[in-house]
């Protein structure tokens, strides 16, 4: 057998064996790596090269050794997960970089980083100033946690003591011009209603490359061909509208009205809609 061909051949195995490992190992292997999983990705990568490329090299003692190194890391992840100390020991702790505005430069030695590399991390987190932070903890992952104080945090609705509704998470009902039916039932929709919120829109769905619908049941959609121009939804603008129309109505009834109680009757119900306007205003304002 040719020696390209015989590469080609090792390559794909490997590409195989290594795909099958990477997926025992989970989804943290791709995104954290504790130190055995860093240990084994170099020496698992080693040994895959050196096979690879080294034609004298026995396959089997290759897939062995990654079998091996896979199964360490694999084990040691397992044990981590049923005893806190032993990850504690595998995987280390947080360490605090930074408590109430001050630089624990003990903390900073210990893990080896300079004043420059905090305040890098601290530029990354969109943070210039050491006196604003309440508090910042190197991860085992070696990323930066920072909590600032409160005075320099952003505004929430919570703090304005602004009425406010929770939002769900958007279904995406059509992708690549297929509808998903699983994710209509999961929002509690149907076909029918779908084929009618895109009439409304003048597209079909095969046109459609990605669609979802918001927590207030409302369709949005992107289309492949970028040249259609998508009207704005304008049901929550004029449904808020109605309603202001309705409270300076009510307002304007009991200015015109001579009779006490009917005065009094739609000052009463406009206050009440005056107040429900102010409740929904933030859902219903686009």
């Amino acid at each position: 057998m040719p020696d390209w061909l015989d590469i080609v051949m090792r390559s794909f195995i490997f590409v195989v064996v290594l795909f099958v490992m990477t997926k025992m190992l989970g989804k943290r292997q791709l995104a954290e790596l504790s130190v055995f999983e860093y240990i084994s990705g170099i020496t698992i990568g080693g040994i895959t090269s050196e096979v690879v490329m080294g034609l004298e090299r026995n396959i089997i003692n290759a897939i062995i050794a990654i079998f091996i190194f896979s199964s360490v890391s694999f084990l040691v992840e397992w044990i981590s997960l049923k005893n806190k100390k032993i990850r504690d020991f595998l995987e280390g702790t947080g360490t605090v970089f930074i408590k109430d505005g001050k630089i624990m430069e003990d903390n900073l030695k210990k893990e080896k980083y300079s004043a420059d590399e905090l305040l890098e991390l601290l530029r990354k987190k969109n943070v210039f100033n050491i006196s604003d932070v309440q508090f910042a903890m190197l991860e085992q992952t070696g990323d930066l946690s920072v909590l600032l104080k409160k005075e320099h945090r952003p505004v929430t609705i919570k703090d304005l003591q602004m009425p406010y509704q929770s939002k769900k998470e958007p279904q995406t009902v059509i992708m690549d011009g297929v509808i998903l039916d699983e994710a209509l039932t999961i929002g509690g929709l149907n076909r029918r209603w779908l084929h009618e919120e895109l009439e409304k829109l003048g597209v079909t769905k095969e046109n459609v490359f990605l669609g979802q619908v918001d927590s207030d049941g409302q369709l949005t959609v992107d289309l492949y061909d970028d040249k259609i121009k998508i009207p704005t939804p304008q049901e929550k603008p004029l449904l808020l509208a109605t309603l202001k129309k309705c409270q300076a109505d009510l307002e304007l009834f009991a200015l015109a009205t001579d009779s006490k109680s009917a005065k009094a009757m739609y000052a009463k119900n406009a206050n009440k809609l005056k107040d429900m306007i102010q409740k929904l205003e933030p859902s219903l304002h686009d």
